[in-house]
């Protein structure tokens, strides 16, 4: 029993020691700043139909830095928004990009994944966006322009923006990122980067006693802890069954590598940019369903990217693919809005995800 439940174990000490204290506790917290000291009633606005074209793209296509949802999490954000007249394109754009442009998900992309990859995610993700609410406003547009009312889903407090100068937020944000980026480079020596961190931990404290109400910063704590319960568990129990998948696959694996097993099985599909391998990888990310910030393990782990086993262009488009669909996603979605967009909003996500696989596999 000890013996398939090892590599598991093996995987979770790997994650925790190399990624938790120095990328997602931080990231946690900037997450949980966004949730909760960003007015999400300033970016649905926009959506209306009536709203300028560039404007409701624009927005759209990176609400999902603010939302920091997964794909069926969003479906019902999608809903009132859609329900209220807001523009096909502009709302189809929203629903891709919620859970595709997560704040979390990138970092720790990068993270673990790569650099490169983890800017070509995020910059991927903005552009599929815009790509694929363009055309399901060609095909569908209602051509409706009524006003999109605000909608809240998640209870908060507003900022008081009033009270605080403009450049006080964009500091406060600032000093987050660079906690973030200081604390998960490796560039430096610990001590200089615990130094470094300690004192923009004191300027953040500062600007939040000076300038932050106490029930807004009590509501960053509520929100930073409601999305680690969320997602930090899942990810835990992912990153472990990835890791026996792994051990158990090493059993049929010519090198008998749990880490590497389930990569080796599936290299002669996935191992090369080819337009079959993206859109195999594409097909697998639209099926499964992976809580926010599992594909990253899968794609590194399972599917053996961060061993060579898989091509940069499939792990772009399982990446593209994977957070925006799943099975469960899928179904609701057609109760929603019918299988005619339905289906059309899912066939694009899969073949623009799989052509943006094929022209990132190209060009590295």
């Amino acid at each position: 029993m000890y013996d398939i439940i090892r590599p598991g174990i093996d995987a979770l000490i790997e994650y925790l020691s190399a990624h938790v204290i120095t990328c997602l506790v931080p990231a946690f917290f900037i997450s949980g700043a966004i949730a909760a000291l960003v007015s999400k009633q300033s970016v649905i606005k926009y959506f209306g139909s009536g709203t300028k074209k560039w404007l409701s793209y624009s927005v759209a296509s990176i609400s999902g830095a603010i939302l920091a949802v997964c794909s069926c999490t969003i479906l019902p954000i999608f809903q009132g928004i859609y329900k209220r007249g807001a523009g096909i394109g502009p709302a189809f754009s929203f629903l891709f990009s919620g859970p595709a442009i997560n704040v979390l998900a990138i970092v720790f992309t990068a993270s673990v994944l790569g650099f490169d990859l983890g800017i070509a995610r995020a910059v991927s993700s903005v552009s599929m966006a815009i790509i694929i609410g363009l055309i399901m406003e060609a095909i569908f547009e209602r051509g409706a322009k009524k006003e999109v009312l605000a909608i809240n889903q998640v209870t908060q407090v507003e900022t008081s923006t009033g009270t605080r100068p403009k450049y006080v937020s964009p500091i406060f944000f600032i000093l987050l990122v660079a906690i973030l980026v200081v604390g998960a480079s490796g560039l430096i020596s610990l001590l200089f980067r615990l130094a470094v961190v300690y004192l923009l931990t004191i300027a953040v404290a500062v600007i939040l006693i000076f300038y932050y109400t106490k029930d807004e910063v009590k509501n960053w704590g509520h929100e930073t802890w409601w999305i680690v319960k969320k997602i930090f568990p899942v990810l835990l129990v992912g990153v472990f069954v990835v890791g026996v998948i792994g051990g158990i696959a090493a059993n049929f694996s010519p090198s008998h590598d749990p880490s590497i097993a389930v990569g080796e099985l599936t290299k002669p599909y996935l191992g090369d940019n080819s337009f079959f391998a993206c859109l195999l990888a594409s097909v697998v990310g639209a099926l499964l369903y992976m809580p926010t910030l599992l594909e990253v393990p899968i794609i590194g782990t399972l599917f053996g990217y961060s061993s060579g086993l898989m091509a940069p262009g499939p792990a772009l488009a399982l990446l593209l693919a994977g957070p925006a669909l799943s099975l469960p996603s899928m179904v609701v979605l057609m109760r929603m809005v019918g299988w005619r967009k339905a289906g059309v909003y899912i066939v694009l996500v899969v073949i623009v995800a799989t052509m943006i696989g094929m022209l990132y596999g190209g060009l590295v």
